[in-house]
């Protein structure tokens, strides 16, 4: 399944060849094409530094913590600002970097690794059902099984019993 994205590949080109061939402004492409001049301005600073590829929609990365470590310390090295550190490092979004730094200082280098995505299993060993043996069941098991049974549809009709004098009731009173 791919990535649905906002602006497709053609778009940005045609919005960075307005500001960098026909020498528009970035503000002025902005108003005339519906985008904000940020994201605009992004995309010219991606595709001067990476070329064409750097407009493609890029696939959820996973980056290693030696990587995020680099790029926190470039940042209080050189002194660079989020856009800056995008763009050097190639990374899509300043986000990214915003939860690398909080991270980082709440939970130092273990803040940094990657954590499992999705819901985590949580299936118990001893919860699981009993498989079905070979031997047959004698008649006193199979007495409970039919008795389980018999409780479960007596329930059953029970409720549906329940339902209907309520549906009963609600017409009764609409008139």
């Amino acid at each position: 399944m791919e990535r649905k994205t906002k602006f497709d590949y053609a778009f940005k080109l045609e919005c960075i060849k307005l500001v960098l061939e026909k020498h528009s402004s970035i503000e002025s492409v902005s108003n005339q094409k519906g985008v904000s001049k940020s994201n605009l301005g992004k995309w010219v600073g991606f595709y001067k530094q990476y070329g064409f590829i750097a407009l493609l929609p890029r696939k959820n990365q996973s980056y290693s913590v030696n990587f995020k470590l680099k790029v926190l310390k470039a940042i209080d090295k050189d002194f660079l600002s989020l856009r800056e550190t995008c763009l050097k490092f190639n990374i899509p979004d300043a986000a990214i970097i915003v939860k690398w730094q909080r991270d980082f200082a709440n939970f130092g280098l273990e803040g940094l690794q990657s954590k499992p995505r999705g819901r985590p299993k949580s299936m118990n060993i001893n919860n699981r059902k009993k498989r079905k043996s070979d031997k047959p069941l004698t008649r006193e098991e199979e007495l409970l099984l039919e008795n389980e049974a018999l409780r479960c549809e007596n329930e059953l009709l029970k409720k549906l019993q329940a339902l209907i004098q309520a549906e009963e009731k609600a017409r009764k009173r609409k008139p």
